[in-house]
């Protein structure tokens, strides 16, 4: 009897440690700004790159393709939780090829940025550059948001504003709660979670045009949760589901075709 208290008790306070570990060090394994992924793909666009204010320590290293802010639409793209600018380089190859601006920014904390990421951060940082292509004289009712895997949850947060043209949702999740369960099922998710990012709540509230892109073979946000938040969505929605994308998109033909057709481009 002794020698199962001491079990039970040392199996009780490793847990115990885990959970304390987990709840202070969450956002640590949330966001990896030094990952590095992609990093090796030759820049082919012409750019400037822009400093975002977000306050007097905090300015948002970002890249601006700028071709015709009158007459195009503007992408205000949102990376996911993971690397920097340059290992998005692959897909803004691509988009830079279609007749639309478009504004990448980096989130505070990534690409060398001061301050620290946490959701109400975010929310604050894609605020911030929206604000700034305002003063540029975009309207909102010329922006497209474009979110990628975590950004997605910052582009659902912004798109229920409906002023925008729309919002494209690549590698979507329903929330950070549900995706955390997934790799965490032995933790008390719901108790212990900072940042929840809950999409699949917020949703329901965009009354804009919606792209859903998700692969698959998502071995990271599984693709049912692409496909709940395509279910949960208004109209007018679109989907691109592809048979063999993982979590990092292809931009392939067919993709950026399905992309050319939401934002009412030629083919």
């Amino acid at each position: 009897m002794k020698y199962l208290y001491i079990a039970i008790s040392s199996i009780t306070l490793a847990y115990c440690i885990i959970i304390f570990f987990t709840y202070f060090y969450q956002r640590n394994l949330l966001y990896h700004p030094d990952e590095n992924n992609y990093a090796n793909d030759e820049i082919k666009f012409n750019y400037e790159e822009v400093f975002i204010d977000i306050d007097k320590d905090i300015k948002l290293r970002s890249w601006f393709i700028n071709k015709d802010l009158k007459n195009n639409k503007t992408i205000l793209f949102f990376h996911g939780n993971a690397g920097s600018l340059i290992n998005r380089v692959h897909k803004l190859n691509e988009l830079e090829k279609l007749d639309i601006n478009i504004l990448i920014i980096s989130w505070r904390g990534f690409s060398k940025n001061l301050g620290k990421p946490t959701e109400k951060n975010l929310y604050n940082d894609a605020r911030k550059s929206l604000e700034w292509l305002n003063s540029k004289g975009v309207e909102n009712n010329k922006i497209v948001l474009y979110g990628e895997s975590l950004g997605t949850g910052v582009a659902t947060e912004l798109g229920q504003d409906n002023s925008f043209a729309g919002i494209i949702l690549e590698s979507p999740f329903t929330s950070i709660a549900d995706t955390a369960k997934i790799y965490y099922p032995y933790l008390p998710i719901n108790l212990l979670l900072k940042d929840r990012y809950d999409s699949i709540k917020k949703i329901k509230n965009i009354n804009i045009p919606v792209l859903i892109m998700h692969g698959k073979k998502d071995d990271i946000v599984p693709f049912v949760m692409g496909q709940e938040i395509f279910d949960k969505a208004n109209n007018p929605k679109m989907s691109y589901f592809s048979e063999n994308d993982d979590h990092m998109m292809e931009f392939n033909d067919q993709l950026i075709n399905s992309l050319k057709k939401f934002l009412g481009l030629n083919p």
